[in-house]
Order: structure tokens, then sequence, then C-alpha cells
């Protein structure tokens, strides 16, 4: 038996094999059962906003970088805590978007583009593109 295995939960087959690997498995390890990660649609479409957001959108006197919003968009999505740095300024401590879940990532989307609307970002594609198709693997 291999020392990793990862099975998608989408069919019967799929969910015999999961479990026979469960029984096969030595004493001592460990099983998870999560939601998938975000997809690389969801991906591209979130650098596709945040680029569109950095553009059209002056936070407190300054541009940010698509990089930088998706920190902004991030900890308030995760409502995250933030630390004093080693050199001065603060650090937010929280969450990669590559780890979200693909629900996690469609809030984060649907928060930008609220807060995207209330700025007359203009969207380098329609806003609610893709959605449809992201919504059917949420649940």
């Amino acid at each position: 038996m291999s020392d990793r295995q990862f099975f998608r939960l989408v069919h019967p087959t799929a969910r015999q094999m999961a479990s026979r690997a469960c029984i096969q498995a030595p004493d001592g390890y460990i099983v998870e059962i999560k939601p998938r990660t975000r997809s690389l649609d969801q991906n591209a479409r979130m650098w596709a906003m945040l680029t569109d957001i950095s553009k059209a959108v002056d936070w407190y006197g300054r541009k940010l970088a698509p990089e930088e919003w998706k920190h902004v968009f991030s900890a308030s999505l995760k409502k995250q805590d933030v630390v004093p740095g080693l050199d001065g300024g603060f650090v937010v401590l929280g969450q990669s978007t590559s780890k979200m879940t693909v629900r996690e990532m469609s809030d984060l989307m649907e928060l930008m583009t609220v807060f995207g609307i209330g700025r007359d970002v203009q969207w380098s594609e329609p806003s609610d593109q893709g959605y449809a198709e992201l919504a059917q693997g949420m649940v």
C-alpha cells in the first residue's frame, strides 16, 4: 500500500475503493474527509477580479497590487487577526486562498463583487460569469 492515497468521492466505485483502503490501512494511519479545495477556474477568476479592483480602486490614498488586495479580501472573509511585524508594521495571520474550499472561494468572490460594484469597478468579464458552474460542486 502506498503511504498516501486520495479518493474523490464522486461515485460508488470511488467510495468502495476509499473504504477498502481504510480497511487495509495499517494501525496508526489517519483518514481525513474534507471538502475539495478551490478550482483552477475559481483561481483564475479571482486573479482577474483582483486585477480589475487594483486598477480601479484607491485604498486610503494608495493603489494596491492584486496580491495585496487578495490579503485584504481573505482577511475580511476569514475575520483574521494581525500582529506587529518584526521590523515594524503589521502582519496578517490567516488562510491561504489555495487552501480554501470551493464554497469559501465562492464567498470570497462574492465579497469582491459586492465591493467592486460599490466602487464602480469595470469587470474584465461579467461579474456573474462562472457562478453557475462553480456552485455545482459546492454542496
